[in-house]
């Protein structure tokens, strides 16, 4: 009996605990809500220029000390991110850009991409259509992004790949039923 007894008191003060009332928020969470929606706006605001082109927007929501993590090593200074929307828009005049999900905080905004169009051969990717995804993640302070990094999605990447890498045809002929677990 006590244990059923203990069972529901703990149920009960989960239900209850999880249970909230929107009339009782405090300024914290305000304040980190409305911190989040500004850092979700300043990321449209970038993502908006890479699918025009026009950079306008970028001097009210990026950092002058903004560090873009590249795979070629760090690329400092909000008129770099200039440089490259400016950069994508001349190599890739046809990009479209989909959000297929977003995600933010008040330091971080994530979202999940996909990129099409038609290359014209230069910035490591193969001349003609491209169809990828990634992940762009980028870190605010004080409403302006600071920091950013791009992960791709490596079946994209070796889709662009001019040829497969050394032994990628024994890795998809691999029998993994007999690894160990």
């Amino acid at each position: 009996m006590k244990k059923i007894l203990i069972a529901a008191c703990v149920g009960l003060a989960c239900f209850c605990s999880s249970c909230t009332d929107t009339g009782t928020t405090s300024t914290t969470e305000k304040k980190d809500n409305s911190a989040m929606e500004k850092n979700m706006a300043a990321n449209d605001v970038i993502s908006k220029a890479f699918e025009t082109g026009d950079v306008k927007g970028i001097d009210s929501v990026v950092a002058d000390d903004f560090v873009d993590h590249t795979d070629h090593g760090d690329v400092n200074g909000r008129d770099s991110l200039k440089a490259m929307v400016n950069m994508v828009h001349t190599m890739m005049k046809d990009m479209k850009m989909e959000t297929l999900h977003n995600l933010g905080d008040d330091e971080y905004v994530s979202g999940w991409m996909r990129y099409s169009g038609t290359s014209d051969g230069s910035m490591g990717m193969p001349k003609g259509p491209f169809d990828m995804h990634a992940i762009e993640l980028t870190k605010f302070k004080d409403g302006k992004a600071v920091e950013h990094w791009s992960f791709m999605d490596m079946r994209d990447m070796m889709k662009m790949m001019q040829s497969p890498p050394p032994n990628m045809d024994k890795m998809n002929k691999m029998d993994t039923s007999k690894m160990k677990k």
